[in-house]
């Protein structure tokens, strides 16, 4: 299949999701493969791996060749969209030839299928996709699946987004155990989860190993400081996404420009033991934009050594 982005082929695949039972029969004794533990190192060193998200690939003809190109420019991993338009056959074969590996999901429409709607039947479409971004992230020996959980709007209020999307989520988590896939909450401008004390009390109150946060150091700079995030988080976070924010222009600037004081969040994620990887989230294109990301990304890795 091509890996150019199918409208008509993922619909179709989003329309079938009705079909599916609301807890799929998965084997108790089913687990992701730990592929992902190879680019963990020791506890409390900081980050030392880098990705970017495959939607910001501009370049190659298939999955193979995107794959293919992230690896040649130094990128550890990388982290796919889903419910997507490719098979699970397709996307292991690119993996398998070129050695780069898939550290995690991001559900694709959990800002239109949200888990706080106060439609049951949109919350439901969302609750399928969110099954199914968990059962391709074990497919493809990824450790997390990416979501936002609710988004806040006039006629959608606060305290009911709170609740709402927790029972949802609540669901699921039964089934991430069992394909040992973690949910990550990720901290976005949906108007929810805006103080990093609320944040570490929602995740908190689910009970549960198998979900955390997907820190996005760019996305909260408008309402704080990255460092104070991550110190309350702290053992908490799952994954780091990373982009560049100014006061100024927002984040119409490169990673290392703005106003984010990059070395404090590489000294302060290795003070809170986090390990592993950081993954670009930023406008992609071609092979020479994502080899200039790749190097900011490096220079992020040799502030995190530096602080060792």
């Amino acid at each position: 299949m091509s890996s150019r982005f199918n409208r008509r082929e993922l619909f179709s695949r989003l329309g079938s999701l009705a079909a599916l039972p609301l807890l799929p029969q998965i084997s108790p004794t089913r687990k992701a493969p730990r592929e992902d533990t190879d680019l963990r190192p020791n506890p409390g060193s900081g980050p030392r791996f880098k990705a970017c998200k495959l939607s910001m690939v501009r370049e190659g003809k298939d999955l193979e060749e995107k794959f293919r190109l992230l690896k040649e420019l130094g990128y550890d991993a990388t982290e796919l969209d889903s419910p997507n338009p490719y098979n699970s056959s397709e996307v292991l074969a690119a993996k398998k030839a070129t050695g780069l590996r898939i550290h995690g999901t991001i559900d694709s429409v959990h800002w239109r299928h949200t888990l706080s709607d106060p439609n049951p039947e949109v919350r439901a479409k969302g609750l399928r996709a969110l099954r199914t971004a968990l059962e391709d992230a074990h497919d493809y020996g990824a450790t997390t699946c990416l979501l936002v959980p609710g988004v806040v709007r006039k006629d959608i209020p606060y305290d009911l987004v709170y609740e709402r999307s927790q029972k949802e989520i609540k669901k699921v988590l039964p089934l991430a155990e069992k394909l040992g896939v973690k949910i990550a909450i990720e901290n976005v401008w949906n108007g929810f989860l805006q103080s990093p004390l609320e944040f570490r009390n929602y995740i908190d109150e689910f009970r549960s190993p198998w979900i955390g946060a997907y820190l996005d150091i760019g996305n909260m700079r408008k309402f704080g400081w990255p460092t104070h995030w991550i110190r309350i988080l702290g053992k908490r976070i799952l994954k780091v996404d990373i982009k560049g924010w100014s006061f100024k222009k927002g984040f119409r600037v490169g990673i290392l420009q703005g106003d984010i004081d990059w070395k404090a969040c590489m000294r302060e994620l290795g003070r809170v033991g986090y390990q592993g990887i950081i993954t670009a989230e930023v406008g992609g294109g071609k092979k020479e934009r994502l080899a200039a990301i790749a190097k900011d990304l490096d220079t992020l890795l040799s502030y995190a050594k530096e602080s060792r």
